[in-house]
């Protein structure tokens, strides 16, 4: 007698996507420094019926909405937690940009571990190519 495993917390995502019939999401990752590109690959995802989630701005200009370093940095890191989160939800990850720096590729990594299509807009800079 065989009996049924319980879903894992993906499987049961990923369910609960199909019968709600959403859209594939796509969660964009990159360096801020290309925000413009981001919005970009924002809008040409979205035209082709994604759902897109993205950095909302760059993290390098925390000052401006922090009251100082240490605040700045407990920002960053509930950010990066915030964004290892948006990875989880989506269905697909698009690298922007011509550089890959160490949270980029962390994040690469993360998403790969899961099991997530990674694809970039610049193909040569796939850290595992």
């Amino acid at each position: 007698m065989s009996f049924l495993q319980p879903l894992s917390p993906e499987e049961n995502l990923a369910e609960a996507k199909k019968r709600l019939s959403l859209p594939r999401i796509v969660v964009i990752c990159g360096s801020t420094r290309f925000m413009a590109e981001m919005a970009e690959a924002d809008l040409k995802e979205t035209r082709a019926g994604k759902i897109v989630v993205k950095p909302s701005f760059d993290v390098k200009s925390l000052h401006g909405i922090s009251s100082g370093p240490a605040e700045a940095e407990a920002l960053k890191a509930r950010l990066g937690d915030l964004h290892r989160a948006k990875i989880r939800l989506a269905d697909e990850v698009l690298v922007v940009g011509d550089y890959i720096g160490d949270s980029t590729r962390a994040e690469i990594a993360y998403a790969r571990s899961l099991g997530k299509w990674v694809r970039f807009t610049c193909p040569e800079v796939d850290p595992d190519a």
